[in-house]
């Protein structure tokens, strides 16, 4: 687009003939200026693409067509009116399909609603010919998400699922849209169709049984020869056989429910802390192929060590990962194996405590542009992508506020003063909030006058009402504003590996593990997680289960975390459970070992307790302040 901003304010505008006319038509020779509203109107056409050139109305482009069968008129395929098939300024034909036409004023409507990525001809879906022509002619397309991807709960009708009992005898007493999930209420849909049910109490299921077929998609699969196949999931001793399922009778059937609907039933393996969340972890982690990539670790700088690795050109996200440990003093380049889910866990840590963020518990993303230019908040965007599909920690730092934003969009969240780490800034929202009369507001508002004109957030005063605009305004600036560049970087990189699509599509469960810490780890829940190996020592084994109780009970001078430490490397239980299962063994020595790699935990077999519990403690407080020490030097991104 040709614009002059030197000698504008003199140049004639060629439609209403007044001054300011900054755009001129890029023909040779031409010398006709105008305004961007007067060209609307006197039909110029605007390319927004290339350099951004501008047309006037002698010079413009037209579409060609070497003949014209067309009858009399033929119908938009937008808006469906009809119009006649000639092309003119208002009027436009597919490059793809000749009998596709189209109202200007329609293209462009449908442009700013489907942007980049769904604007195509409604014919053919051609959008790579489609959209090059309709540049040409002057068709405004945005580079954004299309509208309705963007609504809130634009797709919650299809998420709704099939819970109805369609067996011929229900036995359930509260009738057959009685759910209960995990009981022998639950309502089992069909695997095949989604659209017919079954409590699993009425079908002699049992909880943990994937496969359940109607009668109508049972009948169909035995009369493909198809039946007998063994299934993958049903256990050999299942009570459901063809005589019995050719008693049911089922009710006719629905529109088949989409495939989110179905999710939920897609696994039901996983820690069961994190029965829900797990499942979509598991899923996620379907992605891994079983091809291998090496990352080289130095324990002392974990970030620098991660971000070498990830930004290798020959990294892939979705290999497998195996860890070694190297040491840059080793002299010798001694290399070691790790544990992934350690490895994982530790950079969640630096994660956090990096001045990628900012606030306490709940953080928000920073504005640091040494961070930014290095495109460090889309490799720390890119490492919790990796860490969750790979089995690490729950992250648990995020603020509700950076959650939604990533969930719903910036435009449709808002902050709240907690969001706000910078002590001046905050004092200043709360003295806007707490003023009780115009004339003191006046006055807050001319004491932080440039500050105000900076941010943008600078505004008339008429009543002491506008203060919760003005404070809203500065909310949504510092909190959300300042940081959209971060913010923009950091969301992509959690696009790897589908993660944010995951997220936005099951934001509840998401949450819980984005914004809540984990639970507190106590005796049940490890003597739970850890199974016996091999068949043990009884009386090392009981001294285990009144260790667990005694550091519960704050006996110890170790903790729950401690112990899980220094057997698997993690603080916390991840999201998709350990793997391998945590273990425990007891065998003849003094003290105890941790094995992070294969989360084992070796017991040793003593005489008393008090000398097995001496023993732990002494072995896992040392062995942790050791690697505490050497890890030590660490400086954060």
């Amino acid at each position: 687009m040709k614009i002059n901003l030197v000698g504008h304010r003199i140049l004639k505008c060629s439609v209403c003939k007044k001054t300011g006319a900054s755009i001129g038509c890029v023909a040779p020779r031409c010398k006709r200026s105008y305004h961007f509203p007067c060209g609307l109107q006197k039909e110029c056409i605007f390319q927004f693409t290339g350099n951004f050139a501008s047309f006037c109305w002698n010079h413009r482009p037209v579409q060609i067509i070497t003949s014209n069968n067309y009858r009399d008129s033929l119908p938009c395929t937008i808006c469906l009116e009809f119009i006649a098939p000639t092309p003119t300024y208002s009027v436009l034909r597919s490059p793809c399909c000749k009998n596709a036409w189209f109202h200007r004023d329609c293209l462009q409507v449908q442009a700013i609603n489907a942007g980049v990525f769904f604007f195509r001809c409604t014919v053919c879906n051609n959008s790579d010919i489609f959209q090059k022509e309709m540049l040409r002619m002057g068709i405004h397309i945005p580079e954004k998400d299309a509208s309705w991807e963007l609504e809130e709960n634009a797709y919650q009708d299809l998420l709704q699922h099939y819970e109805h009992c369609d067996v011929r005898r229900c036995r359930c007493k509260e009738g057959r849209d009685y759910n209960v999930p995990d009981s022998k209420w639950e309502i089992k849909r069909c695997q095949c169709c989604g659209s017919s049910g079954t409590h699993l109490a009425c079908s002699s299921l049992q909880s943990w049984e994937q496969n359940w077929e109607c009668l109508e998609c049972r009948s169909i699969l035995y009369n493909s020869g198809d039946f007998q196949k063994p299934k993958k999931h049903t256990l050999p001793n299942t009570n459901v056989g063809i005589t019995d399922c050719l008693l049911e009778e089922s009710s006719p059937k629905l529109p088949r429910q989409s495939p989110g609907a179905q999710r939920k039933d897609l696994l039901r393996q996983g820690s069961k802390f994190k029965r829900d969340i797990s499942t979509l972890i598991i899923e996620l982690g379907f992605q891994i192929k079983k091809k291998a990539k090496r990352l080289y670790i130095n324990k002392a700088n974990i970030w620098n060590s991660a971000l070498d690795g990830f930004r290798n050109q020959n990294f892939n996200p979705s290999y497998s990962i195996e860890v070694v440990y190297v040491n840059e003093n080793d002299h010798f380049g001694r290399e070691h194996p790790g544990s992934k889910q350690e490895f994982l866990c530790l950079l969640m840590q630096q994660l956090e405590n990096s001045p990628l963020f900012e606030g306490s518990l709940s953080k928000n993303l920073s504005l640091n542009s040494q961070a930014l230019k290095e495109n460090l908040y889309y490799e720390a965007g890119k490492m919790l992508a990796i860490s969750l599909v790979h089995g690490g920690p729950s992250p648990g730092f995020f603020s509700k506020t950076l959650f939604n934003c990533l969930v719903y969009g910036p435009e449709n969240t808002q902050p709240i003063l907690d969001d706000v780490s910078d002590f001046d800034v905050a004092q200043i929202i709360i003295r806007i909030n707490t003023a009780t009369n115009l004339a003191d507001l006046n006055s807050l508002v001319n004491e932080c006058f440039n500050y105000l004109e900076l941010i943008g957030c600078l505004r008339l005063i008429t009543s002491i009402s506008d203060k919760y605009m003005l404070a809203k305004d500065i909310l949504v600036y510092h909190v959300i504003k300042r940081v959209q560049a971060p913010f923009e970087s950091f969301k992509q990189g959690l696009k790897t590996l589908g993660v944010l699509e995951k997220i936005q599509t099951y934001p509840e469960a998401f949450c819980s593990i984005f914004c809540h810490k984990p639970e507190n780890l106590s005796a049940k829940i490890l003597s739970d997680l850890f199974t016996v190996r091999t068949l043990s020592d009884v009386q090392a084994l009981g001294f285990w289960n009144s260790y667990l109780q005694a550091v519960e009970d704050g006996k110890s001078t170790v903790t729950m975390e401690d112990i899980l430490i220094f057997a698997t490397g993690c603080n916390s239980i991840p999201p998709a459970g350990f793997k391998p299962t945590p273990s425990i063994e007891c065998l003849h020595m003094d003290f105890p070992v941790g094995n992070k790699c294969n989360n084992s935990l070796a017991l040793p077999i003593t005489s008393t307790y008090k000398e097995f519990q001496e023993n732990m403690d002494f072995a896992i407080k040392n062995t942790l302040r050791l690697e505490k020490e050497e890890n030590c030097h660490f400086i954060g991104p």
